[in-house]
């Protein structure tokens, strides 16, 4: 498997995955109208956790990109093992680095980890926690998503500590909580509206505040997040939820105005077909 493919893989599991496939849990809609982005319930991923190690996310990690791409990483950790001091955070910084470049953001949060453990800064703190986050948005393993938060709300905290008015600890640690690493999501709906109240247009907290919105069916309060998001940098993702929350709210034009959108940035095929078949429900 080559890695425009499986950056494109991704990239739709990114989309597609986080909004549909994994169970809903964490959301749901309230009485109250005026409160649309604090609405919540119980937290999305309080299972028991199967505490899994950076071995065992490895080795399905390698399962998903294939043998020849896996070959340099198993060679790494071959000498991770016999590695200490400065030669073993090395070799975890490299470890990191080629998890990045094919898009395994799991395997690359433990070595981030391992490393802001050493260096004790907030921004390492902060890329270990985003990793978690995002190998907890692309995975469909509820065995591995407790695993997942429990490291990012770990990490967010530690950053907390170390940079208390870091927006992006907080955003980030605001998103681990709603997705259910704490007791209740409200906790980390208050964070995320903290976020974008000092910060009225930060990207990571709107586009969280807008997905969290549509799963609590609270369509225009995400249709305006997303705009928000879309007004500093046309992606394809927001573009995409855009169009759900359009679709949902009956808004057909702008839904397959969006949808278009979404095809011209991932001029793929298959997914334009797939693109091609939402649109034609919508005629």
């Amino acid at each position: 498997m080559k890695k425009p493919q499986i950056v494109l893989i991704i990239a739709v599991l990114a989309i597609v995955g986080y909004l549909y496939v994994q169970p809903v849990k964490g959301l749901q809609k309230a009485e109250d109208a005026n409160h649309a982005d604090t609405r919540a319930a119980a937290p999305a991923a309080q299972a028991q956790a199967t505490i899994l190690s950076v071995e065992q996310v490895s080795e399905t990690a390698k399962n998903v990109i294939g043998q020849s791409l896996a070959a340099p990483i198993t060679e790494l950790e071959g000498k991770l093992k016999a590695a200490d001091g400065d030669a073993k955070k090395d070799i975890e910084k490299q470890l990191a680095t080629k998890w990045d470049d094919v898009n395994q953001p799991g395997p690359a949060a433990f070595y981030y980890k391992s490393v802001a453990e050493s260096d004790k800064t907030a921004d390492a703190w902060i890329t270990a926690g985003n990793h978690f986050n995002d190998a907890y948005k692309l995975t469909q393993d509820t065995t591995a998503q407790p695993t997942y938060l429990t490291n990012a709300v770990q990490c967010f905290e530690q950053a907390r500590q170390l940079a208390p008015d870091n927006l992006d600890a907080k955003t980030g640690l605001g998103i681990a909580y709603v997705n259910g690493g704490a007791p209740s999501p409200m906790a980390g709906i208050s964070l995320l509206l903290e976020v974008v109240k000092q910060d009225p247009t930060n990207r990571s907290a709107n586009l969280n505040l807008g997905v969290f919105s549509m799963k609590s069916g609270q369509f225009e309060k995400a249709v305006e997040r997303f705009k928000t998001v879309i007004a500093q940098k046309p992606e394809l993702e927001p573009y995409f939820y855009l169009a759900e929350s359009y679709k949902q709210l009956g808004r057909k034009k702008e839904a397959i105005e969006a949808y278009n959108k979404c095809k011209t940035m991932m001029p793929d095929p298959a997914f334009g077909q797939r693109i091609d078949e939402y649109i034609k429900e919508l005629n």
